[in-house]
């Protein structure tokens, strides 16, 4: 089984305009991420500094599954627990690590989920 992360910042996942550049605000986080497509352009970042006005998902905790590369079937592994819960979340990859992104107020919720198929939940390691 896997060992899954918890980050303690607040995290957004905010929509901007197709083409628009990175904000001042849009500080780095634990995950920070840029995705351009031509509808829309997604920013990850901390939420600390996100203005209001800005339309996006805000307060999220993020998972990040440990000392594993994103492999096929992963993702199914992570989200199943969740979407039997019926948790909303949002999910980032890279080469080496898998994020999922939950509501702060469900977090809890999404760690007894991974648990009880056989997961573990920890702080993640202080640098």
């Amino acid at each position: 089984m896997s060992t899954l992360h918890t980050y303690p910042e607040k995290i957004a996942v905010l929509r901007l305009a197709p083409g628009a550049d990175v904000p001042e605000w849009a500080e780095s986080s634990s995950l920070f991420s840029i995705t351009a497509t031509a509808t829309e352009t997604s920013v990850v970042c901390a939420g600390r500094s996100v203005p209001t006005k800005v339309p996006g998902d805000r307060g999220l905790t993020g998972f990040a599954l440990a000392d594993e590369a994103p492999s096929a079937g992963v993702l199914v592994e992570l989200l199943t627990p969740l979407a039997e819960e019926g948790l909303s979340v949002h999910t980032v990859t890279t080469t080496t690590t898998v994020w999922v992104l939950v509501p702060a107020t469900d977090a809890e919720r999404a760690a007894e989920a991974w648990r009880r198929r056989g997961h573990t939940v920890a702080p993640a390691p202080v640098d």
